[in-house]
């Protein structure tokens, strides 16, 4: 996460590259970068391989939180602003809650494929693109080293995120995710609000909170009576620093 009130960084695709590798630079997901834009903070949201996303759930988070660990902002409840809407957010201790709208599908039939094996998908954006696939055991979906093939694929023009999902009763669920831009990740935000979005929507008079367990540790989703979605889950600063300016130049 980049602090950038003023709209002095002008980040470029290469830049994003690489600070995200994971041998030459810091590696990360992805790259925030922190504008202020009057009274609300916009949250500039790259993937790790330099192109732009409407948002991201988990970056949401953590975006909220070191803005308020920085004293950029004081209060535990506060907007920002992101492409993909405003969002509200709440700070707990180390538990941070985002806003996520409301999901929309389609009723296209999907299928996501993995080498020889196939499954149906339900179609979510929230507002990421993303194809659910739930499954009997997350090892189905094998390494994930590369993008599962989406069908048709006219249905997600700006690419998918795809998820793979398996049931432990009706308040729980495990996913794993390979991220449009990224790879498979230890979490997806987003991919864990669209998961648990379309796992109510298969199990009739399910709660209203589910659990979403990914590598990276678990999540909360909660669908309001509005069918307004919020995401909850812990944030943890690992460290700070600076980026060398000559560094910088050479990877622009």
């Amino acid at each position: 996460m980049i602090l950038d009130p003023q709209d002095g960084w002008q980040l470029s695709e290469a830049q994003v590259r690489s600070l995200c590798d994971r041998k030459r630079g810091l590696g990360a997901d992805g790259v925030l970068r922190a504008v202020q834009t009057g009274d609300t903070w916009f949250m500039d949201y790259r993937n790790a391989d330099g192109s732009i996303a409407e948002m991201c759930g988990n970056g949401a988070r953590l975006f909220a939180y070191v803005l308020r660990e920085e004293g950029l902002v004081h209060d535990d409840a506060f907007a920002i602003t992101t492409r993909g809407g405003h969002r509200q957010v709440r700070i707990d201790g180390e538990q941070v809650t985002v806003t996520m709208g409301q999901a929309a599908t389609s009723n296209t039939d999907v299928f996501v494929s993995v080498r020889e094996r196939q499954w149906e998908a339900v179609p979510v954006w929230v507002p990421n693109p993303h194809a659910v696939a739930f499954i009997a055991d997350l090892r189905e979906a094998g390494r994930l080293s590369t993008p599962p093939d989406v069908a048709p694929h006219e249905v997600y023009p700006d690419g998918v995120n795809v998820e793979f999902v398996v049931s432990h009763g009706e308040d729980q669920i495990s996913m794993r995710v390979h991220e449009r831009g990224v790879g498979e990740t230890r979490s997806c935000g987003s991919g864990a609000v669209a998961a648990a979005w379309a796992w109510r929507r298969r199990i009739p008079n399910s709660p209203k909170e589910v659990r979403v367990d990914v590598p990276g540790g678990s999540l909360t989703v909660t669908e309001h009576d509005d069918g307004e979605l919020a995401l909850t889950g812990p944030v943890v600063v690992v460290g700070r620093g600076t980026i060398d300016q000559t560094w910088w130049k050479e990877n622009a």
